[in-house]
């Protein structure tokens, strides 16, 4: 591990110009940055501390929803009473997170923009995401891979959050020098196939600087589950979040799958919100929204358990 600086700054205006630096990186809680400069996946000459930034820790509800400051704690958002009574889905996602310890130091800002977990790119292995020519996943140990939207990179995002976040809709701010764009969460994170340097959609030197979390669920029926191999501190096999709007309108979203949270077709949601579903119907829809799936050698249980959390999210939605 190399040497570097470390800034504090209290404004956006501040942080953006020391971002503007090429080897600067945003700081939040430092529970992915700090093993990934030990992993050696991360070499940056100045870590930007964005928690002291004035209103960057705050939970504000406003006209259409409510915005979160990047820098929230995950165990915040697990046990805020605005969370548990609006967007329940969010609050369970949060509370799903690591363990204690990581929830209380992670802000949902760096939560969402954490690398994924392969063990090959972790570990320096030659591969696609770190200058490699391969995926050695492909004929590999494959068995936390991803079985939908795969390739040629076949990593899964790590973000419990991140799947609740695009059952709900939600936007991110994300500011830089140039200023603050809006970005809806299922258009931030990128495939293998677009682009293999970074998983989102972040400019050079720009950052998560929000969460805004529309008024349309605000209280609806929603929820999230997740299976894991260990009973804590564990990423996802396989999770789930669902939501109804308030038209009646129904979102459902599988975590643990794909390189990014993946909504299941929106022809599946428009026939579960219909209601008035049977068993065999359940078990149709589950099937069909799975039907691209392409698992790996080693990962086909997850199309198992995939859709064993659609259905149970069907009938609990359709009810």
């Amino acid at each position: 591990m190399r040497a570097f600086f470390y800034q504090r700054p209290t404004t956006f205006a501040e942080a953006a110009e020391l971002l503007g630096h090429p080897h600067a990186l945003p700081l939040g809680g430092g529970t992915d940055l700090l093993v990934c400069i030990e992993e050696g996946l991360s070499a940056p000459a100045v870590l930007v501390d964005l928690r002291s930034i004035e209103g960057n820790d705050a939970i504000a509800e406003q006209e259409h929803g409510v915005r979160i400051g990047a820098a929230v704690r995950v165990h915040r958002l697990a046990r805020d009473p605005l969370m548990l009574r609006d967007y329940p889905a969010l609050a369970q996602a949060c509370d799903a997170v690591g363990s204690p310890a990581l929830r209380n130091m992670g802000t949902i800002g760096g939560n969402l923009c954490q690398r994924p977990r392969c063990w090959y790119f972790r570990r320096g292995i030659p591969c696609l995401k770190n200058g490699g020519s391969g995926c050695p996943a492909r004929t590999g140990e494959n068995q936390y891979h991803a079985i939908i939207d795969g390739g040629p990179c076949h990593v899964v995002h790590p973000s419990d959050p991140a799947v609740a976040l695009t059952a709900l809709d939600a936007e991110l701010q994300l500011t830089s020098r140039e200023g603050t764009r809006s970005v809806r969460i299922a258009d931030f994170y990128a495939l293998p196939r677009d682009r293999m340097d970074q998983e989102t959609v972040l400019r050079p030197g720009e950052v998560v600087s929000a969460v805004v979390l529309p008024a349309t669920f605000s209280r609806g029926p929603q929820f999230f589950r997740k299976i894991l191999q260990r009973g804590a501190w564990d990423f996802a096999l396989v999770s789930i979040a669902a939501a109804r709007r308030r038209d009646g309108a129904i979102r459902i979203v599988l975590g643990g799958i794909a390189p990014r949270p993946w909504r299941v077709p929106e022809s599946v949601e428009e026939d579960v919100a219909s209601g008035g579903l049977d068993e065999d119907s359940i078990a149709a829809l589950a099937e069909r929204a799975l039907y691209d799936a392409e698992p790996l050698s080693k990962n086909g249980y997850k199309v198992a358990l995939a859709a064993s959390l659609l259905r149970d999210a069907m009938r609990e939605l359709a009810a």
